[in-house]
């Protein structure tokens, strides 16, 4: 993820929201009023916000909106709930500071979590404005068909790799527990909610299986494309393509009502 092409207008700085450690991305000038939340990818067990400072500067430059991304905690060390609740933070911090207008947005587990907090928040005051959640896992049991259908094809993750991130992150709880796997929870009365993800990931039924049956939820598949393959901006079309449209539906919410 360090090795994503920079945005080019895009400034980082290190920062604290809630308590919770991150960096903020953002362009040099710019409304102060909103915000992304971005929670990294990495299953729960690496990643790091210096890492995604490029990536998410593509988000930003293309919605005119900083991110702050957050350091939430890692298993094993801190395992679940601790990063749910870590994020669960990071929102109220930004609340605090006087910040209403917040996207949640995140890649793989980071996406996953997104979608978990917004089950927490979607009745709070205030809400998250929208979601946008990059080859999101949302089911920690491990039960979409596309763990086993697209394990060989998948470069970057294996159904069994994968089952030893969610063994270190879990621990002794129950991966059907909606904050940690958002597939499992209340998803009536919802945000919007953007999603991409690539036909060719494990995590495909991930995507699918949360948004089946759930108005407002918005899947795009792209063909042919792996994990987060919207971190490969400026070397694949459909990456540049997904940001655009990311960037777009984020801009949007801002000037939509409020759920």
């Amino acid at each position: 993820m360090n090795g994503v092409a920079p945005a080019g207008d895009i400034e980082s700085e290190e920062g604290s929201v809630g308590g919770v450690p991150g960096i903020w991305v953002r362009r040099a000038s710019g409304p102060r009023d909103r915000a992304i939340l971005y929670l990294h990818g990495g299953a729960y067990v690496v990643g790091s916000p210096r890492a995604y400072v490029n990536f998410v500067g593509h988000m930003v430059s293309r919605a005119g909106i900083p991110a702050f991304v957050a350091d939430y905690a890692l298993a094993p060390e801190r395992p679940f709930p601790a990063a749910i609740e870590d994020a669960r933070r990071a929102f109220q911090g930004l609340v605090d500071q006087g910040i209403r207008k917040i996207v949640l947005a995140g890649d793989s587990a980071g996406g996953g979590l997104a979608l978990a907090l917004l089950s927490q928040l979607k009745n709070g005051e205030p809400a998250p404005r929208a979601v946008v959640a990059i080859s999101p896992w949302t089911d920690l049991a491990l039960t979409s068909p596309s763990m086993r259908s697209r394990d060989t094809a998948d470069p970057i993750w294996s159904a069994a790799a994968l089952a030893e991130m969610a063994r270190l992150y879990l621990g002794d709880a129950d991966p059907r527990d909606a904050r940690a796997s958002p597939v499992y929870s209340d998803r009536q009365g919802l945000p919007p909610v953007l999603i991409h993800v690539g036909d060719a990931e494990i995590l495909l039924d991930d995507s699918l299986r949360y948004a089946e049956g759930i108005a407002g939820i918005e899947v795009h598949v792209s063909d042919g494309m792996l994990h987060v393959f919207p971190s490969s901006a400026g070397i694949l079309g459909a990456a540049d393509a997904a940001l655009d449209n990311i960037g777009m539906f984020v801009a949007s919410s801002m000037t939509s009502k409020a759920a």
